[in-house]
């Protein structure tokens, strides 16, 4: 969830932020810091590269978790948790990511480790994930950020 913050608050957006908003915030960071407004002097030009780099990552990241983003993705993910098998889970800093027999894989946030504990321990992860995981926290689909 800092993650989730801290993108935000370096974009000056918040959850109820849409996508067309997000898209001209964004648009307007790049304007000011491109690296190539500062050509005549490297060390200005070296700073906005990296932050360049930083509004590009969060963008990217708040667009991927986006809840218009979610809905257009909807029928392919509900496909996928609803009969795709969990192949592999890891967990990391409150962030549970799930991979699917089909090749999908999935990131969920602010997931508490009691959660992840229950998961871990359950009879039938998948199902488990279906009931408490799956439609309980935010999530971004990570495979086809591979891919891309």
């Amino acid at each position: 969830m800092k993650k989730i913050v801290d993108f935000r608050k370096l974009l000056g957006v918040n959850d109820s932020t849409e996508l067309k908003e997000l898209k001209t915030i964004y648009r307007n960071f790049m304007k000011d810091c491109h690296p190539d407004k500062f050509q005549d002097n490297p060390e200005e030009q070296l700073k906005a590269e990296a932050r360049s780099k930083e509004i590009i990552e969060a963008y990217h990241f708040l667009v991927s978790i986006a809840p218009e983003t979610r809905v257009a993705n909807q029928e392919e993910y509900t496909t996928t948790t609803g009969t795709s098998a969990i192949a592999d889970f890891e967990y990391k800093s409150q962030t549970l990511k799930i991979t699917f027999m089909d090749g999908s894989a999935y990131e969920y946030f602010d997931v508490p480790k009691g959660v992840y504990t229950k998961l871990i321990n359950a009879d039938s992860p998948g199902r488990f994930a279906r009931r408490h995981i799956y439609n309980e926290f935010v999530y971004r689909n990570v495979s086809k950020l591979a891919t891309a």
